[in-house]
């Protein structure tokens, strides 16, 4: 047997090898601090402007944030008018979408402190500034899945990320709700965040909630997290169901919706174990109370529901109707709750919900999709981006992610809105492709792309009324005449990607 002292020498021969040091006895104490008592202190926990400094942010970097509370977010306004106090310039703004609570970023643009953004949306007074020129350099559009795949792949590198969670502990657990008796906020999923929290350089977390280690389950986890600040307010949920998101009580979206819900009930697709996403507009969402009254006639059950998850999918869910609700984003308070109490409900980030280059990716298992539209064109390219004024006013989101991957892409809009044509000659700006669209749903009938025979077989031996694309457009500018050319200017104020990254259109600048 080796003697100790030859122990000691073939240690430090392997070391040696090794290229590592040898283990010397500490002969300090170990802290024998209560652990409880250390927590309390960790060094995480700072105020807005330390973490700012000790991120490391410097002039021209990139910063994030989420949307997650829409309409009632305090964050964005909140942290760059810290940012500006500090006497930060050039920075590049990476929101996952911007809304019209934004509206103070318009002083910060003018004075310099913002001079890129790259985002999925933009509304209000900010979307009309920056429609006509107000940012040097154009806005950078991506989709929710783009934007995923952008932050993994390092082709947008975020540099501090701005995270507004309705609680969080000492450590940086947090997620979008809270059991604690002094919430103020719940936003639900955090899935737009989360790709930021797992990629970038240092990570903020901003909470009106401080509860105790360890805050569980959550949706961002403390390894993630550099720095935790606790605010008055990060959000108002009241809000979050504003702008886009609404219930229906419009008689046309009412009729849309039962024509949407037709076709899905006849399109081959409706069977037991489907699977659903609706997007936001009033008529897509209203298709689900028509598609609820067939379910339950045959007794068909779906195996889960995607996207954003509202309290109609929460009631077909607690029905029994669909197994699973997979949120990358909850679009009212009944879907914060849910997901809170209800271990079905599944929040997911925007990789696992639609990224194009993760083969896991929930959209790659969706069967139906219904989505609204400001324009269709007789191609069945769709624009959700640029209003017939020229002047930005929505936002890509998973449009373009959903129509590509499911079975079926269903896009629901009127003929008209107003004197304004939704089915047009070509669209203002190219969002999703018409290779991606199967159907397009409208008062006067529905129009399904030639790509597609059997399923207008399917469609008009059911009774629908299936027309061609092109009389719809030739009916729409019959009533309304030739739309006069939009005085588009020579600036391009954004720049559309698609879900790889290439160039898919351009934004000029509107008068």
């Amino acid at each position: 047997m080796n003697t100790f002292a030859e122990r000691k020498a073939l240690i430090a021969q392997v070391a040696k090898d090794m290229g590592r040091e040898v283990y010397e006895e500490n002969a300090g104490r170990k802290d024998t601090t209560p652990r409880t008592d250390l927590q309390q202190n960790k060094t995480k926990l700072c105020t807005l402007e330390e973490a700012i400094r000790r991120s490391g942010l410097k002039d021209g970097m990139t910063i994030s944030f989420h949307h997650h509370f829409r309409g009632g977010d305090k964050v964005v306004n909140m942290v760059v008018g810290k940012l500006a106090e500090m006497g930060f310039k050039d920075l590049h703004l990476a929101a996952s979408s911007l809304q019209d609570v934004h509206e103070p970023l318009i002083e910060h643009i003018k004075n310099g402190v913002i001079t890129r953004i790259s985002t999925s949306g933009l509304r209000g007074e900010l979307a009309k500034e920056i429609s006509r020129g107000l940012l040097k350099e154009p806005v950078v559009f991506r989709s929710h899945g783009g934007r995923g795949s952008a932050i993994a792949k390092g082709d947008l590198h975020i540099d501090v990320a701005f995270i507004g969670a309705s609680s969080s502990d000492y450590s940086g657990n947090a997620c979008g709700y809270s059991r604690s008796p002094n919430a103020k906020s719940i936003s639900g999923s955090l899935g737009y965040a989360k790709p930021d929290a797992q990629y970038a350089d240092k990570v903020v977390i901003l909470t009106d909630d401080l509860v105790p280690y360890p805050n569980t389950p959550n949706a961002i986890s403390e390894h993630n997290v550099d720095f935790v600040v606790e605010v008055d307010s990060v959000g108002d949920s009241s809000k979050i169901s504003s702008g886009a998101i609404r219930d229906t009580k419009n008689p046309r979206d009412i009729l849309l919706a039962k024509e949407a819900a037709k076709v899905i009930i006849n399109s081959g697709y409706f069977r037991n174990g489907f699977s659903i996403q609706t997007g936001s507009g009033g008529a897509s969402l209203a298709a689900v109370k028509y598609i609820r009254e067939e379910m339950i006639r045959r007794d068909i059950k779906a195996s889960f529901a995607l996207g954003g998850i509202t309290a109609h999918m929460v009631k077909l869910h607690e029905e029994g109707l669909i197994e699973r609700l997979i949120d990358v984003q909850s679009f009212d308070k009944v879907a914060a709750e849910s997901i809170m109490r209800d271990p079905m409900h599944k929040g997911v980030s925007a990789n696992e919900y639609a990224s194009a280059d993760e083969a896991g990716s929930a959209t790659h298992f969706l069967d139906i999709v219904i989505l609204s539209a400001l324009e269709v064109d007789v191609n069945f390219n769709v624009n959700v981006l640029v209003g017939s004024d020229g002047v930005i006013r929505g936002a890509v989101g998973g449009h373009p992610d959903t129509a590509a991957d499911s079975a079926l892409s269903i896009i629901v809009c009127p003929l008209l809105r107003g004197r304004i044509p939704c089915i047009v000659d070509e669209v203002t700006t190219l969002i999703t492709p018409g290779s991606s669209v199967d159907v397009v749903v409208t008062e006067y009938g529905v129009a399904v792309n030639p790509h597609r025979p059997e399923l207008a077989e399917r469609l008009s031996a059911a009774g629908l009324k299936v027309v061609d694309i092109r009389d719809l457009a030739a009916r729409a500018k019959k009533v309304i005449g030739e739309p006069a050319p939009l005085p588009f200017g020579d600036k391009v104020v954004g720049v559309v990607l698609d879900r790889q990254g290439r160039v898919l259109d351009v934004i000029k600048n509107i008068g």
